[in-house]
């Protein structure tokens, strides 16, 4: 029992551990400061202040699809490299490899633009990198206990991650990212005497983020092992290519399991959309500063966390499928808000000059992104694990991380395009509306129980 519960915290250390790159670098700090940094270089070419802000967000919502469409593509082919060898640790190693050096390189985005391109390469191999290893990670959860206890095992995990994302954001914001003034919120220069001037307290975000996760994702390669038990079969490229298209034939003939994986699809695609651009969205149309934005940050992970560890225990009551509708419909709520909402006004109604309503109604939103967002991450997973079979678990998680990334291109490119249309940085988040309402849709065909007994049965 003592060794089976290592194990399971020793998984869930790869959640505290990878978490303040979502945290920090995806929504909260780099994000922000990129999208800065880029329309300054944009508005420095020449452009209008308004052209500039739409190509900031064009050139990261780029980078997210090229790096969604890599995943997309290898997750389903290394999954099942992974089942046949029986090996998934290796893996999960070498990815957290790659993640740990780049995600240092992010120092080098400096406030005049000169590495942008490189360093938003080099954030998007992290993220590949993050990504991938995850996958690896999600593919050990259906070991570590039946479909009940999985639900509060995946919700737990989440949690204790975001738990994770608010101490190491609160670290940021206190010790590193300064304001205009170039102080913290404590009233003093960075620490270790980095330069204020250069922004190497907010650029510092990279060189931390893998420092944290070096030290943090040292219990999961503790009490983690690959099962010695595990079948292992032929890993030429030729026989894993064979059970994966084979297995890809019969998901359409898995009514449950083809409406699940779409279906979430669109939701997860809706989702991460909201996590990459909500800072950016803060920055440019709320005009918000690093320290503003961290805040917002904080408070969405806390509610993240708790929501998370609810969700965890709903699962296991009710089951995944309750609490992943839920939760769209309260984003489809919040993405309406952000769609109709300007410093100016909201659906119209103008708020008096200087006003700080629109600051709090954007709290309120982050508040429910991050609750909701987290028991949809959560419970999902669990979803996923009723839908895996037992010996081909990496597979399975491939097969989710093809569909949350095969579309990848399609929320940030109908943001990109519905933002150039309009010209405007609100109108252009009215794709993501529908995406959740697609995915909300094809969960009515979702079995709530998986189809794990179809395997039993075979």
């Amino acid at each position: 029992m003592a060794v089976a519960k290592k194990r399971i915290w020793g998984w869930m250390a790869f959640d505290w551990a990878s978490q303040p790159f979502y945290t920090l670098g995806l929504t909260f700090i780099f994000g922000p400061y990129f999208a800065v940094v880029a329309t300054e270089y944009f508005f420095s070419t020449g452009m209008s202040e308004s052209a500039a802000d739409a190509q900031a967000q064009w050139v990261w919502s780029a980078g997210q699809t090229v790096a969604g469409l890599l995943i997309a593509f290898t997750a389903p082919f290394l999954g099942a490299f992974a089942d046949n060898s029986g090996r998934k640790m290796p893996w999960i190693a070498f990815f957290s490899v790659v993640y740990v050096v780049t995600t240092f390189m992010l120092w080098g985005l400096t406030p005049d633009g000169s590495s942008l391109i490189l360093v938003l390469v080099m954030f998007y191999v992290g993220f590949f990198a993050a990504e991938s290893a995850l996958n690896f990670v999600n593919a050990i959860l259906p070991s570590l206990g039946n479909d009940k206890e999985v639900g509060r095992i995946s919700g737990s995990g989440a949690a204790f991650g975001y738990w994770g994302g608010v101490t190491s954001l609160f670290i940021m914001l206190l010790l590193f990212a300064e304001n205009d003034q170039g102080v913290t919120p404590l009233g003093n220069a960075p620490l270790f005497g980095l330069d204020p001037e250069a922004r190497e307290g907010t650029r510092f975000v990279g060189p931390f983020i893998a420092i944290w996760y070096v030290i943090f994702i040292i219990p999961f390669f503790m009490f983690v092992r690959d099962d010695p038990k595990a079948a292992r079969k032929s890993t030429k490229l030729g026989a894993v290519w064979g059970e994966l298209m084979e297995t890809l034939r019969s998901v359409f003939h898995r009514k449950s399991l083809l409406n699940f994986l779409v279906g979430s699809m669109f939701y997860r695609d809706a989702l991460n959309a909201l996590y990459a651009f909500g800072g950016v969205y803060a920055a440019l149309v709320l005009d918000w500063q690093t320290i503003q934005i961290g805040v917002f940050g904080i408070i969405a992970a806390i509610a993240a966390a708790i929501t998370t560890w609810l969700s965890g225990l709903a699962d296991a009551r009710y089951g995944p499928k309750p609490v992943i509708r839920a939760s769209v419909w309260v984003l489809i709520l919040v993405s309406v808000v952000i769609v109709g909402m300007s410093r100016e006004s909201i659906f119209g109604i103008p708020f008096a000059e200087g006003s700080g309503i629109p600051d709090i109604i954007f709290y309120i939103c982050g508040v429910c992104i991050g609750g909701a967002g987290g028991a949809v991450y959560a419970s999902s997973r669990s979803m996923m694990v009723r839908h895996t079979h037992p010996d081909r678990p990496a597979e399975a998680f491939g097969l989710f991380a093809l569909t949350g990334k095969a579309t990848a291109f399609l929320a940030p490119a109908l943001i990109t395009l519905f933002t150039i249309m309009t010209g405007s940085n609100q109108l252009g988040f009215l794709p993501v509306i529908f995406l959740f309402l697609i995915g909300l849709l094809l969960l009515r065909w979702v079995n709530k129980d998986g189809d794990r007994a179809e395997w039993s049965a075979s």
